[in-house]
């Protein structure tokens, strides 16, 4: 009946058929074929499922004929793995009476030599010896090198016991013993036994097809049997074992790489994951449980791991109530072996932290029974035992715990012991602000946020401050990860995973929704798609400013300064530069990106915008003003317009769904209202990344908004202002910039924005004054530079011109266009050879540059390469087919090829800015 139960069991069981395949292709794998495995080692944490495989190989081998052994950790030595093994043999009818007769022999050679030591080292009055006398003469036999594998007794006796004792013990045992082989038995039973095992084993080939000795809990009998079995397979010291045996070890860690690397074409590593999703499901349909709210939370519970499944499914639960929280009994497996109460006690609080150092392992041991225990000394002990447990991975210095054994571990301490949760959370969060406060005295917020050291310090700090639920944690976890966003997609996704991992390991479900929400938005879209996710969780947007309504006074100035039409449609020129980045980028230069991305991308900052909010995007990919593919500005739907509501995510906030024993998250504990100026940020970010992707009409909307939120932030002002500037609305570019430079005088950005507004409405002389201002407060601003430039080519200065277009090149040498303005300045003088390099140099660096390819071919042109000059006019019309400047200069090329007799036409044609150019 037992056999029919565990065939129907096994025959529902859907997990580790990769494992199982394998090993049951193995025996239809002759011994003689390089693919053919000799040793199958199973490794992994506790409760990962390896007896259970290692058991289900047993049945495959029995399967094919083969005869097995079972060995676990109720064998203490080799001689009793031998034992183990002949009675499992013998079950299966194959005796191997020579091994038997032999370990017969070892019994009682070795009961022989406890009795001499006992004589020896511990005499006692008449009457049968106590047990600790027998622990004492076996710790003499252990201490002498007499009996291997007696290990737990090593120790009991001092060296001067020992050395007393020793000439008695020998004299003792040379008397009993009858001949050497008898000494052998004792001194060395490995080394007797193991040849007539091999013979025993070469014996039953003859009649089996194979034989499968399986190892299990190898953390516990490798200590005793690794070396044994390494030299059993790999040298011929007992003899040749016949080809057709094969060995399963199973136990929490890897095969020992000093001594199995050799061996690695003959053997294969299984290591094994906790169950997946589609595993768990399988196991407990297996048993009947199928109802998705059950499932739901026995994944949650369990994390997968086979043990803990197993074990709420045979209590075939039917609603999520009935499932009993397992981490009690997954603690107790995963120390199982580990029975001294202060390591348990450390092995469970250094679950608490992410991760682990020396210090931070002092830290959590502060105040508990293990430190008022141990000294300094001892503290480094078991620090170094802690280390060496198969659960705890080292990288980089740093211990982590392995997810599946932490779970369990932070969920009991967390259910069983709240308050002393809380309170420990709390001792963790300001050991680590203490650091961080060391680590960031004297220095600003810019530099501390690049500093990995600082960002570790504060996330460790976030994390256990969570845990405990303090309540102004979430808001400032928050307005963290706006400032993460600003140091790139790596280092937000510290900030999102520290929402998860806090939600997950403090019951906070609410928490860990938010922060997958923020990470699966993160990988789909960047740190962009992570700020329209914080858009979801601000208020409903404050009032407009009032639309684009100036004085009658300032439209009729800004009327009568418009600049008539050029020759050519400042449309095309509009659409000619389609890669050129023309906003006037962030104020402090190491705050700035290169002036333009590369085609599609968008640079971000490593700090603030002068006067306004940390690190927003300065920089895009596409021309002010120009759609991506080189066509009107983008119209219609706004790309990422704030959505009308969240229906797209669950965030209902409010209410704690994670009730392990009775426990429930604090209503409300999640509904965060931003502080303006984060709120006012994250929309200011926004608009950023939306006008990097040409939409300025909905960064705009973000930009009122934010001012609404943070009226007196001069940043935002300028930035309308410069957008407003980039769609052409002028009027209003000037309104926003006016009242930037009021709320800030110093602005740069703002200064330079102006200048170019004012040059754009054909007042080249105001617009210098403006430039020269932006320089004088930042000199080497390299945006600003190159609008000087066209300022001063306005003016009839050449020599200036080139002067700062030579400036913004050193500066910016990596810049397109800076290379390509230089170029057209260096064509207008005549100077076509130094003007062909640096439109190279321009295309090298942007090979999707359209304006560089007609300004090239132009120059080509005059330098009488025509066919060279007509590919790359025809280059800048196959990527901008409205670009009128270059269809005119490709016409005149192609006159010029009909008749080289003619010079080339000076290209006034091209308008006032000598060159094709957005502005």
């Amino acid at each position: 009946m037992q056999e029919l139960i565990q065939r129907r069991r096994r025959a529902g069981l859907v997990a580790r058929s990769a494992e199982l395949d394998l090993f049951r292709a193995n025996f239809d794998t002759p011994p003689e074929d390089e693919r053919h495995r000799f040793l199958f080692h199973v490794h992994g944490n506790a409760g990962v499922g390896k007896t259970f495989l290692v058991r289900e190989f047993e049945q495959i081998a029995r399967e094919r004929g083969a005869l097995t052994a079972y060995v676990d950790e109720s064998a203490g030595s080799v001689p009793e793995a031998l034992e183990v093994m002949c009675r499992q043999f013998a079950a299966q009818g194959r005796r191997f009476k020579s091994l038997e007769r032999l370990l017969v022999s070892h019994r009682e050679r070795l009961h022989e030599a406890e009795a001499a030591a006992l004589a020896a080292l511990a005499p006692e009055a008449e009457g049968a010896p106590s047990a600790g006398s027998m622990a004492v003469a076996r710790a003499g036999l252990a201490g002498l090198g007499m009996v291997p594998g007696v290990g737990p007794f090593a120790g009991i006796l001092d060296p001067a016991q020992l050395a007393q004792g020793a000439d008695r013990l020998r004299a003792g045992l040379s008397a009993r013993f009858r001949s050497h082989e008898d000494v052998q038995l004792v001194l060395s039973p490995e080394s007797a036994l193991t040849p007539v095992l091999v013979d025993e084993l070469s014996d039953a080939a003859a009649d089996v097809p194979w034989a499968v000795l399986l190892l299990d809990t190898y953390e516990q009998t490798g200590r005793f049997l690794d070396g044994w079995l390494h030299d059993l397979m790999t040298t011929d010291r007992h003899g040749l074992l016949p080809a057709t045996i094969v060995v399963v070890t199973a136990g929490q860690r890897r095969a020992d790489p000093a001594r199995w690397s050799g061996f690695a074409d003959h053997m294969t590593a299984l290591p094994l994951a906790p169950f997946t999703e589609a595993e768990v499901r399988g196991l407990l349909a297996a048993r009947g449980v199928v109802a998705d709210p059950v499932v739901a939370e026995v994944l949650r519970l369990t994390g997968g791991l086979p043990v803990l499944v197993s074990t709420l499914a045979e209590s075939r639960p039917t609603g999520p109530d009935d499932v009993e929280d397992p981490s009690a009994t997954a603690v107790d497996r995963f120390l199982k072996w580990e029975q001294d109460p202060v390591r348990r006690a450390a092995a469970l609080a250094g679950a608490l932290p992410r991760w682990l150092d020396a210090d931070v392992f002092g830290a959590v041991l502060e105040g508990s029974e293990a430190e008022r225990e141990c000294g300094d000394s001892q503290l480094d002990e078991l620090y170094g035992w802690l280390r060496g447990l198969p659960f705890v991975g080292e990288q980089a210095s740093r211990l982590r715990y392995h997810d599946v054994v932490r779970a369990p571990m932070l969920r009991m301490q967390r259910t069983w012991f709240p308050r002393g949760w809380a309170e420990r959370q709390r001792r963790l969060a300001a050991v680590f602000r203490r650091w961080r406060e060391e680590v960031e005295a004297g220095r600003d917020t810019a530099e501390l946020w690049a500093d990995e050291e600082w960002r570790e310090l504060r996330l460790a700090e976030s994390y256990h401050l969570l845990c405990a639920r303090e309540r102004s944690v979430p808001a400032q976890a928050l307005r963290d990860l706006v400032e993460a966003c600003d140091q790139g997609e790596s280092v937000a996704g510290r900030w999102t995973r520290l929402l998860e991992d806090a939600g997950r390991d403090a019951g906070l479900e609410a928490v860990a929704r938010w922060g997958r929400e923020l990470s699966e938005a993160l990988d789909a879209g960047g740190t962009h798609a992570v700020m329209v996710r914080l858009l979801d969780r601000l208020p409903s947007p404050p009032p407009l400013t009032p639309p684009d309504v100036l004085p009658r006074d300032v439209t009729d100035a800004v009327r009568r300064l418009r600049p008539r039409p050029a020759a050519e449609d400042d449309r095309d020129l509009l659409s000619a530069r389609v890669n050129r980045t023309e906003t006037p980028a962030a104020v402090p230069p190491q705050a700035r990106p290169p002036e333009e991305a590369s085609p599609g991308e968008a640079p971000r900052t490593a700090g603030p915008f002068q006067g306004s909010l940390p690190g927003a995007v300065t920089a895009g990919p596409a021309p002010v003003g120009a759609a991506p593919d080189g066509g009107e500005p983008a119209g219609g739907e706004p790309v990422g317009a704030v959505p009308d509501s969240a229906q797209d995510m669950d965030m209902d906030m409010g209410v704690g769904v994670d009730e392990d024993a009775g426990e429930r998250e604090p209503s409300g504990w999640w509904d965060v209202e931003l502080p303006p100026a984060t709120a006012a940020r994250i929309r200011r970010s926004q608009a950023v990344a939306l006008a990097a992707r040409g939409d300025y009409a909905t960064a705009l909307v973000h930009l009122r908004q934010a001012a609404g939120l943070a009226p007196d932030d001069s940043g935002t002002f300028a930035l309308m202002g410069e957008y407003h500037r980039a769609r052409q609305v002028y009027p209003a570019a000037l309104r926003d910039l006016r009242k930037a430079l009021t709320l800030d005088p110093a602005h740069s950005y703002a200064w330079a924005s102006l200048g170019a507004t004012r040059l754009a409405l054909g007042n080249p002389a105001a617009a210098l004054a403006d430039l020269d201002r932006a320089l004088e407060l930042e000199p080497d601003y390299p945006w600003a530079l190159i609008r000087r430039a066209r300022a001063w080519r306005e003016l009839g200065d050449p020599a200036r011109q080139l002067a700062d277009l030579d400036r913004a090149v050193l500066l910016q040498p990596d810049s397109p266009w800076a290379h390509c303005e230089r170029g057209d300045a260096l064509r207008a003088a005549g100077r076509d050879e130094e003007a062909l390099v640096h439109f190279d140099r321009a295309l090298t660096l942007d090979p999707a540059y359209t304006s560089a390819y007609a300004s090239r071919g132009v120059t080509l042109s005059r330098l009488g390469r025509h066919t060279e000059a007509l590919a790359d006019l025809d280059r800048a019309l196959e990527q901008s087919p409205s670009y009128a400047w270059a269809r005119t200069q490709r016409d005149e090329v192609r006159r010029r090829l009909d008749d080289s007799a003619h010079p080339p036409a000076h290209d006034s044609a091209h308008g006032p800015e000598h060159g094709p150019d957005p502005s």
